[in-house]
């Protein structure tokens, strides 16, 4: 089998089991391939700014709730810089805010973690070959009253929230630096030292895992975090 015909796949899960249970599914399976596995959102990040894009994850199943960095707002920052990969949630709750916010935050697909291994397999098929949206039955009915929701439900998440990670300071920090403000006029406005706005924006750049106000502006642009 040629390396082209091979699916890359990555899994992002604190439980130590689900990891465990992804990996030997997916050892067993032929045509699969693990990229890696994370522990959460922001190891998951920090392993895709380290890698080549010809070896990068082709779909990633994200747990939702993690330490850190959860999995919706680790898919809107990966999404914002790796648009190509796939992101399936794997989670046990059939949550209307939880399933928006991902959907909103760029999933393809979310299906419960008591999903059988045919019905990942299927999920894999039909993003990968059809670039479909698969859910759980379960999951695909709450979407569907969803949909008859959504205005309102938009009129109410106009924008993705900022990651609980990133403290009320470098939120100030963040926000003068998407607009436009380098790092002495920065601590002009907030009345610090420009070296303490450097550390701040380098803590930033951590956490998010970029390497750039490029990428800083994308993401914010694209989750709506302030008004450009």
């Amino acid at each position: 089998m040629q390396e082209t015909d091979i699916i890359r796949i990555a899994f992002v899960e604190d439980n130590p089991v689900n990891r465990n249970t992804f990996r030997q599914n997916v050892q067993g399976h032929a045509k699969w391939k693990i990229a890696f596995i994370a522990t959460n959102g922001s190891e998951c990040l920090a392993e895709l700014k380290g890698m080549p894009s010809s070896l990068l994850p082709h779909i990633i199943f994200m747990d939702i709730e993690m330490p850190l960095l959860n999995g919706i707002e680790t898919i809107a920052i990966a999404k914002s810089i790796y648009p190509d990969i796939h992101f399936i949630v794997l989670t046990i709750f059939d949550d209307d805010e939880k399933i928006f916010e991902a959907i909103k935050a760029g999933a393809s697909g979310y299906l419960l973690k008591h999903e059988t291994l045919s019905g990942v397999e299927d999920a894999i098929t039909t993003v990968f070959e059809h670039q479909g949206a698969p859910m759980s039955p379960a999951i695909a009915r709450k979407a569907l009253q969803l949909l008859s929701k959504a205005p309102a439900m938009d009129e109410k998440k106009k924008s993705s929230p900022l990651p609980e990670i990133i403290t009320e300071r470098e939120k100030e920090i963040l926000e003068h630096t998407v607009i436009g403000k380098d790092a002495k006029q920065i601590a002009v406005i907030l009345n610090i030292s420009v070296l303490t706005v450097r550390k701040h924006i380098a803590n930033i750049y951590e956490k998010l895992q970029v390497q750039s106000k490029a990428q800083i502006i994308q993401i914010a642009r694209k989750n709506n975090w302030y008004k450009f």
